[in-house]
């Protein structure tokens, strides 16, 4: 069961591949809905009030940056590196960009364009890290398994080379 979960999904039948990639793209999206509100345009604080309001909680930004680094070190783990990207900070831009292209601002308000790229430009990076940290462990994992037997036991046979071998396999 444990290499069904953590396995690489290269090594999985196509649909369980795909299962695998459409399920991460949609907790994704749904992190991004359940944790940020639809408008994230600023209100004033107060009838009348000259400060502005923002209607993100600092909690829900917490929230949805844990579970998207989760989701990008799971996928990480078990895809290739370009897919954890697409599947992971995807959803978030182009649900982002759907609510500030809804609620239409005058021409010289629109900040949202600069916020948007910054906000995808800090995930994409974060799910990078994520994604980066993780293929390191997997490399560790996979090549201490992949020795002599296939236990990871030392036998005379096995040796640095095999490993180095084995590691770039993987990369």
């Amino acid at each position: 069961m444990t290499e069904k979960l953590l396995g690489p999904l290269r090594t999985r039948p196509w649909p369980e591949r795909w299962l695998t990639r459409v399920l991460g793209a949609a907790l994704s999206g749904a992190a991004y809905l359940l944790c940020l509100p639809w408008d994230l345009r600023n209100r004033p604080g107060a009838t009348g009030s000259v400060t502005e309001t923002t209607s993100v909680t600092v909690l829900g930004a917490v929230l949805l940056g844990v579970v998207l680094l989760l989701l990008a070190a799971y996928l990480g783990r078990r895809d290739a590196l370009a897919w954890p990207l697409l599947l992971v900070a995807g959803p978030p831009a182009a649900l982002m960009y759907l609510s500030f292209h809804s609620h239409p601002e005058p021409p010289d308000a629109a900040v949202w364009p600069l916020t948007w790229a910054s906000f995808t430009l800090v995930v994409a990076a974060g799910v990078l890290i994520a994604t980066a940290v993780a293929r390191r462990y997997r490399a560790a994992d996979w090549a201490s398994s992949s020795g002599p037997g296939g236990s990871g036991d030392s036998g005379d046979s096995w040796d640095s080379s095999d490993e180095a071998l084995s590691l770039a396999r993987w990369w």
